[in-house]
């Protein structure tokens, strides 16, 4: 089911064996980052496990700088400490994949990373990098440590009919469309 025979053939089909057929692994490697470059990053990467072409392919520079915001280089530079910042001196796959993981900022208040499938920016702000209007009095939080949260702890307000949450953030996105989650 599915197997094809990997030699004993003939180009014409003669007497030797079956005509010999085209197989994925002929695709030439720039028509395959051609075809890659198409895809979003974790289709990418399940065809790179294909065959080599297709593998080859998927380290091509090209294909996951077009993946990456147009402010990555900045991203990189202002976020990263100094022996991280070889970063630009690697495969632009391999800067990806580092910039997926959170990268924390402002006193680890902050986080940034980017969105595996989409390549979109998202940032997260932890309520310590907030005003919070109404109780803002911090002596009746809560701050919870915990795996579970995003940044080292978690902030749990005292019971309330209403508050007004302000913060502010300097950091230079991307043009794009952007949603807001509490």
């Amino acid at each position: 089911m599915g197997a094809n025979i990997s030699g004993g053939g003939s180009i014409d089909g003669d007497a030797t064996g079956p005509p010999l057929r085209p197989r994925l692994d002929d695709i030439p490697e720039s028509c395959a980052a051609l075809i890659l470059a198409r895809l979003n990053p974790p289709e990418i990467c399940n065809l790179a496990r294909l065959n080599r072409s297709f593998r080859s392919a998927s380290l091509a520079d090209f294909i996951w700088e077009s993946k990456l915001p147009s402010n990555y280089k900045l991203i990189v530079e202002k976020l990263f400490v100094e022996e991280d910042r070889d970063l630009m001196n690697l495969k632009k796959k391999d800067v990806y994949a580092r910039l997926t993981k959170p990268i924390p900022f402002d006193g680890g208040t902050k986080e940034i990373w980017l969105d595996k499938n989409t390549g979109g920016v998202c940032l997260s702000m932890s309520s310590k990098a907030l005003t919070i209007t109404g109780i803002d009095d911090r002596r009746y939080w809560n701050h919870i440590s915990t795996e579970e949260s995003r940044l080292s702890n978690s902030s749990l307000p005292p019971t309330t009919w209403w508050f007004e949450a302000d913060g502010e953030l300097e950091f230079q996105f991307p043009a794009g469309t952007y949603s807001l989650n509490s």
